[in-house]
């Protein structure tokens, strides 16, 4: 009856040993797998961000225009209804058309900006955590696990032995 005790807690401690390793190389691969979604999104957050400020020029660009079609407009009224262009009254309405049309543009790009600053901003935070995912996938070693398990339980199967052994168990 002692020898198979002994090769039963031994084989318990390698089955442990070997489950240790395993769960360690599971945890290791999750870490490194979640760190290569982080910086998928970390890229996918900055082409978003890239696209944000792309729209926002093309918004400030369609801003521009319709300013500039609206005062063409102006300039063609105030001529037929025979007011000088460079009267106070119509330099007045020109140049309000262009400080509101220049107030819509800045606020198309203000806004671009700061969604673009949000987008980098997620995208960052996804580095980070990439980061910190490898960082934390790098600190596990399996081979260490498989040996601290197997250290752990051999060393309580000796005491288990001995005990057993002293209770006369084994005689």
């Amino acid at each position: 009856m002692g020898i198979s005790a002994g090769v039963a807690m031994g084989a318990g401690a390698l089955t442990s040993a070997f489950g240790a390793q395993s769960k360690a190389d599971s945890q290791k691969m999750a870490l490194e797998g979640q760190a290569y979604m982080d910086d998928t999104n970390a890229r996918l957050a900055e082409l978003s961000a890239q696209s944000a400020l792309l729209s926002g020029q093309r918004q400030e660009a369609s801003i521009y225009l319709k300013r500039g079609q609206m005062k063409s407009t102006q300039r063609t009224a105030l001529a037929a209804n025979g007011i000088d262009l460079t009267s106070p009254t119509a330099q007045n309405i020109l140049t309000t058309t262009d400080v509101m049309g220049e107030v819509d543009a800045n606020t198309a790009k203000a806004n671009a900006i700061r969604n673009a600053w949000g987008y980098r901003t997620e995208g960052m935070n996804y580095t980070n955590k990439a980061i910190t995912a490898r960082g934390n996938a790098s600190a596990i070693n399996p081979d260490m696990a498989f040996a601290t398990s197997l250290l752990g339980s051999s060393t309580s199967a000796a005491k288990d032995w001995y005990l057993l052994n002293k209770a006369g168990a084994f005689a």
